[in-house]
């Protein structure tokens, strides 16, 4: 995936198993856990072109979330910073070989960013 891109959509739901069900009934989404990403079903686009995720909802957290893949979250931050965005979640591991952030761009839409490779 080239710098830039759009990995994928955190979905956030209040009932994990009731949003998996409407979402692969209305769509044809597949919707799973993967190993080691446990309470974090992704789903993938039928065509298999996109995908995502259903997440808790939380307080701050009600609305859809696109996630972009960066080649350096810390410059990607330091750059939004300069531009008037803010971090509201701090840069943070999600495996040994990749990272996740989420910045507040200056509209205050949460813009969530990703570095790194999956399955390291």
């Amino acid at each position: 995936m080239a710098h830039g891109d759009i990995t994928h959509t955190e979905i956030p739901v209040s009932d994990i198993a009731k949003a998996t069900e409407f979402y692969s009934d209305l769509f044809g989404w597949k919707i799973a856990e993967m190993p080691g990403y446990e309470g974090y079903p992704m789903w993938q686009n039928p065509n298999g072109a996109g995908g995502g995720a259903l997440t808790g909802r939380e307080e701050g957290f009600t609305q859809p979330r696109s996630v972009i893949e960066v080649d350096s979250i810390d410059e990607t931050i330091a750059k939004a910073e300069a531009r008037g965005a803010s971090v509201l979640i701090p840069k943070g591991n999600i495996s040994e070989t990749s990272w996740w952030a989420v910045i507040l761009d200056p509209d205050g839409n949460q813009i969530g960013l990703f570095e790194g490779e999956m399955g390291g």
